[in-house]
């Protein structure tokens, strides 16, 4: 079985991986976050704060997977 020395494709499948990394951790420390934020009564403003953080983490995500699908698309055609 012959590896692949393509170095575009490794950077491909070094940004999934980031990419899901991002998105396990957002997830989880999201929950966490929210689990925290009720034990602990945490203010109204500071559970938005989570909330926009962990939005931001899931759209960088997004926005790292969209550009590796439009690069294996470039690539097939």
């Amino acid at each position: 079985m012959k590896m692949s020395t393509d170095p575009e494709k490794h950077a491909r499948t070094r940004q999934g991986r980031l990419a899901g990394l991002v998105i396990a951790m957002t997830g989880a420390l999201w929950v966490g976050a929210t689990w925290a934020g009720n034990h602990w009564d945490w203010p109204q403003r500071t559970r938005a704060l989570v909330d926009l953080a962990a939005f931001g983490g899931f759209a960088f995500a997004l926005i790292v997977t969209w550009r590796i699908w439009r690069a294996g698309q470039k690539d097939e055609g």
